[in-house]
């Protein structure tokens, strides 16, 4: 989308007469994406659904408060991350468990999950994933899997281009090291 329809896009949602019909269209312009990069936070298609209609609750609730200071895209990116991130946290929390403890164990779920299509490489590499720190997870998953570029990921996860670089380089390192050994 360039920036001029996204700018029409955000015109028409901040309309009342036209939110309906735009918002729609943004649900059909975003959903996919935003479910891959919850997808690869909570591992759960279950979960993933729950946080994804939260998500775009979220942005219908609040869209009126988006000032245009970043793309819409990175402002939804944002809210999902944050979204994710928050519930991630609670489950870990009803669980008394710590973060590292709760993505070994989405992990062991995800070889039991019916909506799980990848082969034994990619459940390697999801196993590679989870030993990452949190941060360097996203970082990798944005970048990897979803193919956005550093100035995007830094808008959404507002950080720095350099500090995004050094995480993904140790998250690329730290998964290559997973592979050989396991």
């Amino acid at each position: 989308m360039n920036t001029q329809e996204e700018q029409d896009l955000l015109k028409a949602l901040q309309s009342d007469n036209e939110i309906n019909t735009a918002f729609s269209k943004l649900v059909k312009l975003y959903q996919e994406r935003l479910y891959w990069h919850i997808r690869n936070m909570v591992k759960n298609h279950d979960d993933t659904d729950d946080i994804l209609q939260n998500v775009f609750v979220k942005v219908y609730k609040n869209i009126s408060k988006f000032k245009g200071e970043s793309k819409l895209y990175s402002w939804l990116y944002r809210i999902a991350t944050n979204e994710s991130i928050t519930f991630l946290n609670q489950k870990a929390k009803k669980q008394k468990i710590n973060n590292e403890e709760l993505s070994q164990y989405l992990i062991q779920n995800l070889e039991a999950d019916v909506y799980f299509e990848g082969d034994e490489i990619q459940l390697k590499l999801q196993k590679a994933i989870a030993t990452l720190p949190q941060k360097q997870q996203q970082v990798f998953n944005m970048k990897y899997f979803q193919e956005l570029k550093y100035r995007e990921i830094s808008e959404i996860l507002e950080t720095s281009e350099g500090a995004l670089k050094a995480s993904y380089h140790l998250a690329s390192k730290k998964i290559e090291e997973y592979l050989k050994t396991n």
